[in-house]
This record gives structure tokens, sequence and C-alpha cells, in this order.
């Protein structure tokens, strides 16, 4: 889900970098050159300075946004040393444990990640950070009220476009899409850096695509791509509206680059999904690879095997990895995943009150809309199905 990748598109320029600009004052009576900045890397920082437990706690998050980034879960790793370094120094500090939130909710522990923020916030009730992380982790928790007031509370701290991110995708969630756009309009306005108005306009582009609108949303991963070359999200949007718009051998070939820069599941999922559409054999074998990967890492993530073991797999084990992930995280897309593999496995009485909540906020998720018709229809019920809908491309209209 998106907001699980907010922090990325805040960190992708020089996330491992800290700078210290330093300067000195020249006499007055006799001119001299103007002294170069000093600059100083985070690590080199924590090498000269190793008691600075704020410093540590900075490593650890961007460590996190490495690992999402890059699809290497062996950050979360080298998170984990950072932030328990920072923790031996100053376990109480308000950074370091917003530092330990962020690294559950990298590895999708949202319950310790909400009890994490809410310590930090009572550390420093002003650190608009925590309350990113605790925004992010209610929302996968299924508390989108409480989700809401923190975003609130992050947007009257500082208001920005990590901020303004949460706030769209709230607004969203709730099935107001007009909130939605002007959040975002807000985050690429307010955006300096390529990878924060890349970000902005990616999301665009996601919202359109999940309106059916292939132009729009083809428009604005070109212009986030235009600022930000490197950036796969916009790669990977580009190749969904190539697959959605019948342009196979285009999407494909899009998914190659893709998965190459970044093998994350859900990428190699919609490029195996492309690939059977056009009539060829999906290679699974990365997939599985990343997903041993993830679980070495402590990353927890039966929603993706759950959603592809319905749509690919098996259905009895969809439904077992669903209802662990729903109850952990009982939010729309668990409820959803449940739902689906409840009827893949030939329960649709069972399924239905999960898509009745996961449809229950107004979020226009073509992909839920239509789990929802499919299981009310095998119920016996009069119902439209979605005659837009690509049933073959269910991950294409999942969030990356």
């Amino acid at each position: 889900m998106r907001s699980l990748a907010v922090f990325a598109g805040l960190a992708l320029l020089g996330a491992m970098a800290f700078t210290i600009f330093s300067f000195s004052a020249a006499p007055s009576e006799q001119p001299v050159a103007q002294a170069e900045p000093f600059t100083e890397t985070l690590q080199e920082r924590l090498k000269r300075l190793p008691g600075d437990y704020r410093g540590w706690a900075e490593l650890a998050s961007q460590y996190v946004d490495q690992a999402r980034i890059t699809g290497d879960p062996s950050y979360y790793t080298k998170a984990e040393g950072a932030i328990a370094t920072a923790a031996k120094l100053r376990a109480g500090d308000d950074a370091v444990l917003t530092g330990q939130a962020a690294l559950a909710a990298g590895r999708h522990e949202f319950a310790d990640a909400v009890r994490l923020a809410e310590c930090a916030i009572r550390a420093n009730p002003y650190g608009a950070a925590a309350y990113g992380v605790l925004a992010d982790a209610k929302t996968q928790l299924g508390d989108l009220r409480g989700a809401q007031r923190a975003v609130e509370e992050m947007m009257g701290l500082r208001p920005g476009v990590a901020a303004f991110a949460r706030a769209s995708y709230a607004a969203e969630l709730r099935g107001d899409l007009a909130g939605a756009r002007k959040y975002l309009e807000l985050a690429e306005s307010d955006a300096w850096s390529p990878a924060d108005v890349a970000y902005a306009r990616y999301y665009q582009g996601e919202l359109a695509l999940h309106s059916g609108d292939l132009t729009t949303a083809a428009d604005r991963y070109a212009k986030a791509l235009q600022v930000y070359p490197a950036y796969p999200s916009a790669l990977a949007g580009q190749a969904r509206t190539a697959a959605l718009a019948g342009r196979l051998a285009e999407a494909l070939a899009l998914y190659d680059t893709v998965v190459e820069r970044l093998p994350l599941p859900q990428y190699l999922i919609e490029q195996g999904e492309t690939r059977l559409k056009a009539g060829q054999t999906p290679d699974w074998t990365l997939l599985k690879a990343q997903r041993k990967l993830f679980q070495a890492a402590g990353v927890r993530d039966d929603l993706t095997w759950a959603e592809f073991e319905a749509d690919h797999g098996d259905p009895a084990l969809a439904v077992k990895h669903a209802r662990a992930e729903y109850a952990r995280n009982p939010n729309l897309v668990a409820a959803d995943a449940l739902a689906w593999a409840l009827f893949k496995a030939g329960k649709p009485a069972e399924a239905l009150p999960y898509a009745k909540k996961a449809t229950a906020t107004g979020w226009r998720n073509p992909l839920l809309t239509y789990h929802r018709a499919k299981i009310e229809q095998a119920l016996g019920r009069s119902v439209t199905v979605d005659a837009g809908f690509d049933p073959t491309l269910p991950a294409l209209a999942r969030f990356s």
C-alpha cells in the first residue's frame, strides 16, 4: 500500500548522505578566497562522534528507506544494528523511538510501530516524523480515524511533501478523489528535490490509473521521469498503462527494466501477469527468492502471498496467509485479500463480510469493487461487474 512507500519518495536522492556546512569569517581588512563548505557523510560523522545517538537513529531510518528504495531487505538488518546502538546510548529519546518505530513498520510489525511512535510522541509531542510513522501504521491496522488524526497533527507541525502525501492517501481511502488530487498537487508545489517532485507526480498517475484514465496516468508518469529518470516506480507505472492499453510487448520491455533495477514482489507479479496475458509462461523463480530474502530479514508479508496464491497458486494456502495477515493488520486491503482467497477456495458466503468491509469507506479501488461483485454474483445476487476491469491483470490494480 502507498503509505509504506511514503518515506522512499522522500529519500531517493542522497539517502545515505548527511552534510554539514561550515564557514569561516574572514578578517575585514584582507579579502580572501571563499571557504569551501565542509561535507561529511553520516557514517563518517559517527566514526568521529560514536556517541551521537540521534545520528545512529538517523542512520537506522536511512537504512529502512534504502530497503524500500532498493528492494534489498538486508538493509533492515543494518537498521536494526544502528538503532540498537542508538538505544544503548539514549533509549528514551524521541528520535531513537521514532527510528525503532520506522524499522517496525518496515518489517510490517505495525502494532509495535504504533506503540513505539506513541512513545516517541510522549517524549516529544512536536516530532512530526513520529506522527508520520503513526499514521502509516494505524492505516495498516485499519484504524483510519486514528491515522487521520495523526496526519492532521503532522500537517499542523510540518506541512510539506510527507504530510501532504499522507493526507492524500487518507482522502483517497475515504473516496475523496478531488481531495486526494489536491493534496498531491500541494506536495508537488512544495517539493524542491527531483525525487520528491517525481514522487508526487507518480501518485497523481496512480490516482488517474485507478480511475481508468490511462492518458492522464501515462502523462503523470512521464512527467515524473522527466525530473527523475531513475525513478523505477514511474517506469512501472508506464508499464502498467501499456499493459492495460493492450501494448503488451511495450509493457514487457518496460517491466524487464523495472525488475532489473528494483525486483520488488509487486513488480515481479505484475511482470508475470503481463507475460500470461501475452501468452507466455511466467517465471516466478526470482519472486520466490525475494520472498526468502524478506523472511530472512524479519519482514512479515502474508498479504503479498495471500494475493499471489489466490490469483496464481493454491487457494487454501491463500486463505491461510490472508487469515494471518488480517489477524495482525485488519485493514481494507487485508480484508479484500481474505475475501478473495475465501472466494477462490469456494466459500463466497464466508467471503462476503470481508468484501463489504474492504469497500465500506468509499475507496474507489477497481480491484476491490471487482472482487465484491464477483463474490455477490456467486451468491446469486444481481450485481454489475465492471466490464472495463481486466481480471487477468489483478496485480496492476494494486498499489505498489
